[in-house]
């Protein structure tokens, strides 16, 4: 049961609804409002603003067929009948268990294996040394903090698994776990962890063409408080880190990331994550919700040689005949089915901010700016390493870094000469 039925049950137990011949009338939760609703099976109908984005049965619907699956008794009671409609029927890729299960138990020593291979592209720099200790090489900081972000056990608890990675050669000299902390600290590590996100995705360059921009916030130790405008009251809560990704909606590999302000909007960052993805990736479609919507983008993504498929808003315009705004505009209002098959593949990169707060916590355990940004790209870089894993298993892709295969990036030129998708062919024609 998703969240729509959920608020739909909710809605039939507490509220009123009113049968008006074929429609009913559903209080608004929100506000003083009803909307007009129709649960037919085959064109089910509702006047509020979610059932016109998504074409899909909304909460409203929902509590209107619990309503109409109630059979009322004399007594006063009534029982409900629950039946499911063939939208509610859902479909899921099946999971090799055996490979899955492979996956979860190498997955830790593969882990090291990779990481170990990856930070060998890294060159350190020659550092002065006037007097005090040989500070640690990058690579052994890096590996260290990625290691201790993998496990999610703290600095103490750590202790044994670096204890086992200087056993196996991945440490050049024992690290205490108390200096990771510093470790993160250094702003040197920024520029480096971005650099290793992306070069960790290039293995799969050539099995992701679609991609999702998105952000999402990882909470933090600190507390702020702020003038509510809206509401004329001061709130509080936690800060967070906010993170910008482009993912693969194949495999959920990172192939792009930035790391910004949390107030930081999510449509200017639109442009340097797909310039970023462009460089290592062909770039066939790219699906955004409504805060990515812009003539820039929707130009950036066709000059690429895709499609970008970005919900319009209810103010929008159709704008000057012959354009791609106005192309994509009439897309959107009158092959609707069509739009949305593209657009809702971005729900996968809600799926890649669900595995990385899931597996390495959504939350940093850091203080200061630079360490919470760092660890925050940590989460992400392991979290491309434990696609690699996945995809190793189930493609049969070897990862390999720095060889010259995948070193040599995708031209921009294959990019720009990729035709981009014709919405008014064969495929996407109007029916007569």
């Amino acid at each position: 049961m998703d969240a729509r039925q959920q608020r739909g049950m909710v809605i039939a137990a507490t509220q009123k609804l009113v049968q008006k011949g074929k429609v009913w009338l559903v209080p608004s939760q929100s506000g003083p409002g009803r909307y007009t609703v129709s649960a037919d099976d085959d064109c089910p109908y509702c006047s509020c603003l979610d059932h016109e984005t998504t074409n899909a049965p909304c909460k409203h619907i929902f509590a209107v067929r619990i309503v109409q699956g109630r059979e009322h008794h004399k007594d006063g009671s009534f029982t409900d009948t629950k039946t499911m409609t063939f939208e509610q029927k859902k479909t899921y890729r099946k999971v090799d268990q055996p490979i899955w299960d492979h996956c979860q138990m190498v997955e830790k020593a593969r882990f090291q294996e990779l990481l170990f291979d990856l930070l060998k592209g890294i060159v350190e720099p020659v550092r002065k040394i006037i007097g005090g200790r040989v500070p640690n090489p990058y690579r052994d900081q890096i590996f260290a903090a990625a290691f201790k972000v993998y496990s999610t056990v703290s600095l103490r608890r750590f202790n044994c698994d670096l204890v086992d990675a200087r056993a196996k050669g991945y440490l050049s000299k024992d690290i205490h776990p108390v200096k990771i902390g510093a470790f993160m600290e250094a702003k040197e590590l920024t520029p480096m962890l971005e650099s290793l996100i992306l070069q960790s995705s290039l293995p799969l360059r050539h099995c992701e063409t679609t991609f999702a921009p998105d952000s999402s916030g990882f909470s933090t130790s600190r507390f702020v408080r702020w003038f509510d405008e809206k509401y004329g009251t001061e709130r509080s809560g936690r800060a967070f880190v906010k993170a910008h990704v482009m993912t693969g909606t194949k495999t959920n590999i990172v192939t792009a990331i930035i790391i910004d302000k949390e107030t930081t909007p999510d449509c200017p960052q639109f442009k340097p994550l797909v310039e970023a993805t462009a460089k290592n990736f062909t770039v066939r479609e790219v699906s955004a919700d409504k805060a990515y919507l812009s003539r820039e983008n929707l130009e950036l993504v066709h000059n690429l040689g895709g499609t970008a498929f970005i919900p319009f808003k209810v103010n929008s315009v159709p704008g000057e005949a012959g354009t791609l705004w106005e192309k994509m505009f009439s897309y959107f209002q009158f092959r609707r089915d069509d739009f949305l098959k593209f657009y809702h593949k971005r729900s996968l990169v809600e799926t890649t901010f669900s595995m990385v707060k899931a597996k390495f916590g959504d939350s940093v355990r850091s203080r200061s700016d630079i360490a919470m940004k760092n660890e925050v790209l940590l989460k992400f870089l392991c979290h491309n390493i434990c696609c690699l894993i996945a995809a190793q298993a189930e493609l049969g892709i070897e990862p390999i870094f720095w060889g010259e295969k995948a070193t040599m990036p995708a031209t921009q030129e294959a990019s720009v000469t990729q035709a981009p998708v014709d919405l008014w062919d064969n495929d996407f024609r109007f029916s007569d």
